[in-house]
């Protein structure tokens, strides 16, 4: 999928690829979810399908106080409260921690409930405001939430889907 340009796009590679992503969680086996049989986030780790959701709902609730802290005028903090750039592990480490005891019904109900907030934020800006200027240093509006949406379900997507196929041969 081409990286968005426009609201339309966002909002079309945003729906796309979680619903995408839906599909591939739907078939995960209620008793693998916290099997850590995933590559994780940081170098030679592993991670469980509940924590890849974890850290998906963590990526999207950024972005959301991102826009918060900007509409209550308070300093950015970016990536994150605490974080550098360069510690997205410690990041995703963080995420996976938050939510290690939310249950696999629970972490799919606030991705899926993160998900509609930032479909609603993209909704209430015009393609002026999402792709018009830098927002964070040179990126726009639109493309730091691609960044962190539609870009990581799709990476999510690949990981489960490549879990599954493995899954599926052993069956077999």
């Amino acid at each position: 999928m081409a990286v968005p340009a426009t609201k339309e796009d966002l909002l079309a590679a945003i729906e796309k690829t979680f619903a995408q992503l839906e599909d591939d969680l739907d078939r995960v086996p209620i008793e693998a979810t916290r099997n850590r049989v995933l590559e994780g986030h940081v170098k030679d780790t592993v991670m469980s399908p509940s924590d890849l959701v974890a850290y998906l709902v963590g990526w999207n609730q950024q972005v959301l106080t991102w826009h918060r802290r900007r509409d209550e005028e308070l300093p950015d903090e970016f990536p994150a409260a605490g974080i550098k750039w360069n510690e997205l592990g410690l990041l995703a480490q963080r995420y996976y921690a938050e939510h290690s005891e939310d249950s696999w019904h629970a972490l799919r109900w606030q991705l899926r409930n993160a998900k509609k907030e930032i479909i609603a934020l993209v909704e209430r800006h015009s393609d002026a405001e999402l792709y018009g200027s830098p927002w964070y240093g040179k990126w726009t509006m639109g493309r730091m939430i691609s960044f962190n949406t539609a870009s990581p379900y799709a990476n999510a997507r690949r990981r489960v889907r490549s879990w599954l196929r493995g899954v599926q041969s052993e069956v077999a």
